[in-house]
């Protein structure tokens, strides 16, 4: 039997009604390694739907502002990149658009990135010590307002979700110490956020299906920390929705226009796949009221392999599939991530004494080009 994404509701993880048997079935060997959590507080909806319209806003800006939010010394783990990353067999990634946040703010409304100390700093390590490069308010009004609001949503649930994990972990794994997924979710200030743009497919891509590789809009990959939170995700008819700011000299509004999500992907087959830990890849749909969260390999090695990180990747809507109103259109795909993991000074591998940021470090040189 194919494994399938396990639901919780936000009320049975503040209570901790979530039986160690949902765990099991969420994280356990057989599983995907996702659970759902539906009935999330009322403003999800609308923060949601509004960030992942500034992605295609932000993807589609003019190469002037996007360069100014560019991090090249962080390995653009701040700010927006393109075509910065590899995944698979030193590929380089030109299909998605990213930008990355610091989420420190969600312990100390004033930071924008970790507090430095002598083993880690801007100097020595930028990637996880740069400061946000927030979007002016004159570009994209109201961008970061949106984007931290929607992220402490998040991060709010996957403390609760972190405090079920704990619960499950006491009980099962010899010597974890109690509580530590819930400390690390609520009081790091290395947790980062990502903002992806997938661009619309290539509409004169003839290549056949049996040529194109599976993971065409994101390669195979782990996440390298504890819990992903994933919106799902929005998809947009930019031909018939230009995600192009307004120009007026009197305009300045608190929020960009709405654009229209479309109700579905075009394309069925495109989205979100999971390699299931019996063999099986299989395809994930997140409702949009609903949180998804993934385990990543920090936690894997924290819980000393009782909870396996999962490979996953994006495929692409196929050209030429969308019909209808959306027959020729080009459409992109937005969605947020939010990667809650240790502080950098904080031991994820016990037997091998290895912190966070040493095990980052290593991820970070894999991941990037030259």
């Amino acid at each position: 039997m194919a494994a399938s994404a396990v639901t919780v509701t936000l009320e049975d993880l503040r209570t901790g009604n979530v039986p160690f048997a949902t765990l099991e079935e969420a994280f356990g060997p057989d599983s995907l390694g996702i659970i759902l959590v539906k009935d999330v507080p009322q403003d999800f909806k609308e923060l949601r739907h509004r960030l992942l319209n500034y992605s295609s806003y932000l993807g589609n800006l003019p190469s002037v502002h996007l360069e100014k939010i560019e991090n090249a010394a962080a390995k653009y783990l701040t700010g927006w990149s393109l075509g910065k990353e590899t995944l698979k067999n030193g590929q380089v990634d030109t299909l998605k658009g990213s930008y990355y946040a610091n989420c420190a703010f969600y312990v100390d409304s004033s930071l924008s990135c970790a507090k430095p100390t002598p083993e880690f700093n801007e100097q020595s390590f930028p990637e996880y010590l740069s400061p946000n490069l927030w979007p002016p308010n004159s570009v994209l009004p109201g961008f970061q307002e949106t984007f931290e609001a929607l992220c402490r949503i998040i991060i709010d649930t996957a403390v609760l979700v972190a405090r079920a994990c704990d619960r499950y972990a006491e009980k099962e794994i010899p010597a974890y110490k109690p509580g530590y997924l819930e400390h690390v979710v609520k009081t790091s200030t290395t947790t980062k956020a990502r903002l992806l743009h997938y661009f619309p497919s290539d509409p004169k891509d003839t290549k056949p299906d049996n040529e194109k590789a599976d993971d065409d809009w994101c390669a195979t990959h782990l996440d390298h920390g504890c819990l992903t939170g994933l919106t799902s995700a929005m998809f947009i008819n930019e031909t018939r929705q230009p995600p192009v700011i307004p120009i007026s000299y009197a305009y300045s509004p608190q929020y960009l226009p709405s654009l229209a999500e479309l109700p579905s992907s075009p394309d069925p087959t495109a989205g979100l796949y999971i390699q299931s830990r019996s063999g099986e890849t299989v395809q994930v749909k997140i409702p949009r009221d609903c949180i998804a969260f993934q385990t990543g390999e920090a936690l894997e090695k924290i819980t000393k392999g009782k909870f396996k990180a999962v490979p996953h990747f994006v495929r692409g809507i196929r050209p030429g599939v969308a019909d209808g109103e959306n027959a020729g259109g080009r459409i992109a795909r937005n969605t947020l991530a939010v990667f809650t993991q240790p502080n950098l000074g904080e031991v994820v591998d016990i037997d091998q004494d290895i912190t966070f940021g040493e095990f980052a470090r290593g991820i970070v040189a894999k991941n990037t080009t030259s």
